[in-house]
């Protein structure tokens, strides 16, 4: 079963840095970058979102975590472009 809970975050990685990237023009990157991205877009958005006081009513669904995650990944995009423009 945790091979399968690995299967699914990598599936929702993949998705959540693919939309990102269609959001932010210029980053795509291939599927291995848009995995990481949405991965760790995912972590940025579980710490933020709280943080202010922000939910998805889906948290639990799939769906939920993968608007989460491309949140989380254009947000962490966003600051990667105005990081490489400074």
């Amino acid at each position: 079963m945790r091979e399968m809970g690995l299967i699914v975050a990598l599936i929702v990685g993949a998705i959540a840095g693919w939309l990102a990237g269609l959001v932010v023009k210029g980053h795509g990157q291939g599927l291995l970058v848009n995995i990481v991205v949405g991965i760790l877009g995912a972590v940025i958005a579980s710490f933020l979102f709280p943080a202010i006081g922000l939910g998805i009513g889906a948290e639990g669904s799939v769906i939920g975590s993968i608007i989460y995650a491309t949140i989380g990944a254009v947000i962490l995009l966003v600051i990667l472009q105005l990081v490489k423009r400074a």
